[in-house]
């Protein structure tokens, strides 16, 4: 239960980001945005994203975004905000765990976005139709969200507009709270969202995603949105190999999720770029040894699969989508986790040389 500790921003010598709650080891900073609508041209991503937080709580193992806390912390070593203990206490862990332990809650998101929306007018992604991302690189229904209602804020002004195209994605059940505010955005603009979801089985999910709901939960999600008329697709993203693209488990999950109404599928396999490797690889280790250095090898000189691989499992799922009349993909499938994630490491080193996948590492997928 997240205890909110509602520490104001008193000027003086009071800290600029005071923290806001605590949730057993998980510390929430109140932070001011100068700007929440983060456009293509400043993100390198070709739709326009907004986060309403900063970090996630849920610590899926294989997270490409942890990468952008190390933009944070930077900022707060720069400020000087170690006076105020901030700096300290973000350095005292790694970027990828202070990721998921010390969470930044954009507390006047919707203040600002309603701001910038008014200045614009009918400009930029308003005027274009251009795809406007909630949860490129935090999940914007994490339990913060529940004490906070940043999103909610966010959506509330978004329901004012006309015209948007906007997409949520997330893995947690909190979105249905805010189906009267979906059907009123749906009714005025074209909105989609993605439920995560890479896995029916309770107890791997656990491992994977520790702090994340439970498949059952997101399941339920997705049927009581596709009742109240949102349109609602699942990202199977990412497929790990060696541990959920079994064939049989894959189909299983295709099929439970055409059955409870979804509209599509996304599906994409993992991408390992350095700073998630040093977080998965080192779970890995520990959690599915047998494992470990099948991806050591598999991901040393790039950060995706094989070509074969990435082609195989599309065939796979595309049969699997048309047995059960579900739409495969969508046509904004390959702008969102993927092109968000490569966005924000696109300073990270990766390699062109050709992936050279030992025998062993040819998962069942493949057989």
């Amino acid at each position: 239960m997240l205890q909110p500790l509602l520490l104001s921003d008193a000027v003086g010598d009071s800290p600029r980001h005071p923290v806001v709650g605590v949730q057993k080891d998980i510390r929430y900073y109140g932070t001011t945005a100068k700007g929440v609508l983060n456009s293509p041209d400043t993100t390198g991503m070709s739709f326009w994203s907004i986060n309403p937080y900063v970090g996630c709580a849920f610590g899926c193992a294989y997270c490409y975004a942890r990468y952008a806390h190390r933009f944070v912390m930077e900022r707060a070593t720069a400020q000087g905000e170690s006076d105020a203990g901030i700096a300290d206490d973000l350095t005292e862990l790694p970027p990828w765990l202070a990721f998921e332990r010390r969470i930044f809650v954009k507390r006047n998101a919707a203040e600002v976005l309603r701001r910038t929306l008014r200045e614009r007018g009918s400009s930029g992604a308003i005027q274009r139709g251009e795809t406007i991302v909630i949860g490129t690189a935090t999940d914007p229904y994490q339990p913060a969200e529940r004490t906070f209602g940043v999103t909610r804020g966010v959506l509330e002004v978004l329901a004012e507009a006309h015209r948007l195209k906007l997409v949520i994605i997330t893995k947690s059940p909190l979105i249905t709270r805010d189906v009267d505010l979906l059907q009123r955005i749906a009714q005025r603009s074209t909105l989609t969202v993605h439920l995560s979801l890479i896995t029916l089985d309770r107890e791997l999910a656990r491992r994977i995603e520790p702090r994340a709901p439970t498949p059952e939960s997101r399941l339920r999600a997705l049927r009581r949105l596709r009742a109240a008329g949102i349109e609602t697709g699942v990202n199977i993203m990412p497929v790990l190999p060696g541990l959920t693209d079994r064939p049989d488990e894959l189909a299983a999950l295709v099929r439970r999720i055409a059955a409870e109404g979804a509209t599509h599928v996304n599906p994409s396999p993992l991408r390992l770029r350095a700073t998630a490797r040093k977080r998965y690889l080192p779970f890995l280790a520990a959690e599915f040894p047998h494992l470990a250095q099948r991806y050591a090898a598999a991901y040393a000189h790039n950060h995706e699969m094989t070509p074969e691989y990435r082609d195989g499992l599309r065939r796979f799922m595309k049969r699997l989508c048309a047995e059960v009349g579900l739409q495969y993909g969508t046509p904004d499938e390959r702008q969102f986790e993927q092109r968000a994630g490569a966005a924000w490491e696109q300073t990270e080193e990766t390699s062109s040389e050709p992936l050279a996948v030992p025998a062993s590492a040819q998962l069942e997928l493949l057989a």
